[in-house]
C-alpha cells in the first residue's frame, strides 16, 4: 500500500503547482477589473478617452513623492524665523561608506600629523561631549564620521548645514581612535581662532587678570592637564611659545577635557610677539626652583650662578672666559619670592617651563623687563623639581586665592564707606 500512495503524491505535486499558478492569474485579473481605465486601446488602433467618475478623484501621491524627492536632492531652506524642530525637517543627508572607502583614513592621516594639521588648518575632535562643547563655542565643523545615526541627531541641526556626514563602521572608527573606549563619532573641525570663539558666560564672568605662558612644554599629558587647571582657576588667556607641543594634538585635547573651549589659547608664538598678547601693565613671573632653594636659605649668589649655567648653550663663551662682569651683561637678574607672598598687585602672567629643559633665557629676560620675579615653591631639600602640571596648578590657584582676598577686602572697604 505504501507504493501506490507514493505514486499518488508524486502525481499530485505538478497539479498543485498548476492550481497555484492559475489562482495567481485569477487574482491579477480581479485587480485589473477593479481599475478604472482612463484610456482604452481598441483593436482598430483607436484610443478612446474615458472620464473619471466624480466620486473617484486622482490621488495626490505623485506630488507628495515629487516634493519628497526634492527634499532629498536639496536641503530644506527655511527662513530665520522658521527654525526646524527635528533632524528630518532640515533635509540633511549623509553618505554611507562602502568597503574600500578611504575618506576616513586619508583625513586621519592629515589631522594626526602636526605639519599637515598646521598646513591644512584642521583638527580632530572625538566624543559626543567634546564635539558638543566645540559647537557651542563656535568651532566650525567640516566632516563628521559616525557609526550610528543617533549620534548625529544629538547635535544641533543648525550647526550641521554644509557639513559632510559620513556613516562608517564602528570597527573603522576604533582603528583610528585614540580612546580606550571609542564613542562612535569623530569630527574634523577648522582650527579654532580664539578671537572668533564664543566662550561660556560663566567662564568669562569668573575670568581673572591672570595669564599663563607655557615654555618648552613637550609632554602632551602635562600640557592638557595645565590647560585644564588654567580653565579651572579662571585664567584669561594661555600662551604657548615655539618649542611646546601642539595644543591641538589629540592627546592634549583628550587630557584637557574640554578646556580648549573654555579659555583662549594662542599657539606657537615667538618670544618677541608674546608682549603683544599681554595687557600693557602685565608683570611676568617665572616658576623656577633651579638652585633657588639654596639661594633663599643661604643667600649664596654662587649657587644661583651654578644653576644658571644651563643657559650657557645660548652664549658662545667658554666657562673660563665668563667672569663676573661679563655674565652681568647678559644674565637677567630676578629677585626670588615665595609663591605664597603677594604677586598679583598688577595683571600677572606666570611662565611654566618643561621638566627637561626648564624655562628659557627669553622668559627670564621678559620677566626682568616687566619687573617680575622668580616664584619659589619650597620643597624638601634633596627632592627634584615638581611636575610642570603640578607647579602650574599650585601657582594659578594661589594667584586666584590672592585675587579673591583682594576682592573681598575691596568689597568690605566699600561697605564701610
Amino acid at each position: 500500500m505504501a507504493a501506490p500512495a507514493k505514486v499518488t503524491w508524486c502525481s499530485m505535486r505538478p497539479l498543485l503547482r498548476v492550481v497555484q499558478a492559475r489562482d495567481l492569474d485569477a487574482r491579477r485579473w480581479v485587480r485589473a477589473l477593479r481599475r478604472s481605465p482612463v484610456r482604452v486601446l481598441l483593436p482598430s488602433g483607436q484610443v478612446e478617452e474615458r472620464k473619471r467618475a466624480p466620486d473617484k478623484q486622482p490621488r495626490k501621491a505623485v506630488p507628495e513623492a515629487t516634493s519628497q524627492e526634492q527634499r532629498l536632492k536639496h536641503p530644506l531652506e527655511t527662513s530665520p524665523s522658521q527654525t526646524p524642530h527635528s533632524w528630518e525637517e532640515t533635509g540633511l543627508r549623509y553618505d554611507k561608506a562602502f568597503p574600500g572607502d578611504r575618506r576616513l583614513s586619508s583625513v586621519m592621516t592629515i589631522v594626526k600629523s602636526r605639519s599637515f594639521r598646521e598646513k591644512q588648518g584642521k583638527i580632530l575632535l572625538e566624543g559626543r561631549r567634546l564635539i558638543a562643547d566645540a559647537l557651542k563655542a563656535g568651532a566650525v565643523p567640516k566632516v563628521f564620521f559616525f557609526s550610528r545615526l543617533e549620534y548625529i541627531k544629538e547635535l544641533p541641526v543648525d550647526k550641521l548645514k554644509g557639513v559632510s556626514l559620513i556613516k562608517v563602521k564602528f570597527e573603522d572608527i576604533k582603528d583610528w581612535s585614540d580612546l580606550v573606549t571609542p564613542q562612535g563619532i569623530m569630527g574634523i573641525f577648522a582650527k579654532p581662532d580664539p578671537v572668533k570663539m564664543t566662550y561660556p558666560k560663566t567662564q568669562l564672568h569668573h575670568s581673572l587678570p591672570l595669564m599663563l605662558i607655557c615654555d618648552n612644554l613637550r609632554d602632551p599629558g602635562n600640557l592638557g592637564t595645565i590647560l585644564r587647571s588654567a580653565a579651572g582657576a579662571g585664567c584669561s588667556k594661555v600662551l604657548l611659545t615655539k618649542g611646546c607641543v601642539d595644543a591641538w594634538e589629540p592627546k592634549v585635547i583628550r587630557a584637557g577635557m574640554g578646556a580648549h573651549f573654555q579659555v583662549p589659547i594662542v599657539n606657537n608664538l615667538e618670544w618677541e610677539t608674546v608682549p603683544d598678547h599681554l595687557p600693557p601693565v602685565t608683570r611676568v613671573y617665572v616658576a623656577d626652583n633651579c638652585g633657588l632653594y639654596a639661594q633663599v636659605q643661604t643667600s649664596n649668589e654662587a649657587s644661583d650662578w651654578t644653576c644658571d649655567r644651563r643657559f650657557l648653550k645660548f652664549r658662545k663663551y667658554e666657562e673660563e672666559d665668563l667672569d663676573t662682569e661679563t655674565r652681568k651683561d647678559w644674565l637677567p637678574k630676578l629677585e626670588v619670592q615665595s609663591y605664597d607672598l603677594d604677586w598679583t598687585e598688577a595683571p600677572a602672567a606666570v611662565v611654566i617651563g618643561g621638566e627637561t629643559h626648564g624655562v628659557s633665557l627669553e622668559s627670564l629676560q621678559l620677566a626682568e623687563s616687566t619687573g617680575g620675579r622668580r616664584l619659589l615653591i619650597p620643597v624638601v631639600p634633596g627632592v627634584d623639581s615638581l611636575n610642570s602640571a603640578m607647579a602650574a596648578s599650585i601657582l594659578l590657584f594661589e594667584g586666584k586665592r590672592q585675587l579673591r582676598i583682594k576682592a573681598e577686602d575691596l568689597s568690605r572697604n566699600r561697605s564701610y564707606h
